[in-house]
């Protein structure tokens, strides 16, 4: 399944690893703020989301960076990219 239907479908969790600054700043409708540096701090949560987890932030760098950690660590993810991306794929319809 690609990441687009996954988000379109609302099938796993939105996790958006940018700064509660920039989160503040406009995110996607949903989604969860887990600034990269608290990731590893945050792994029981994290595991206790719906998967597959979607992670994204602004350019896609900070979210490929921790779906390389979150994978290792056995966790469904993928790299959505840019937020904005992400939220485009949210809204499209059928």
């Amino acid at each position: 399944m690609k990441i687009a239907e996954i988000i379109k479908e609302k099938l796993g969790t939105i996790i958006d690893v940018r700064s509660p600054g920039e989160f503040m700043g406009g995110n996607v409708a949903g989604s969860i703020n887990i600034p990269l540096q608290e990731i590893t701090q945050r792994m029981d949560e994290l595991k206790n989301l719906n998967q597959p987890l979607i992670l994204c932030c602004a350019s896609g760098n900070r979210s490929g960076q921790a779906h390389g950690y979150l994978a290792q660590q056995g966790l469904e993810c993928y790299n959505g990219g840019s937020w904005l991306d992400v939220n485009f794929y949210q809204n499209q319809t059928n």
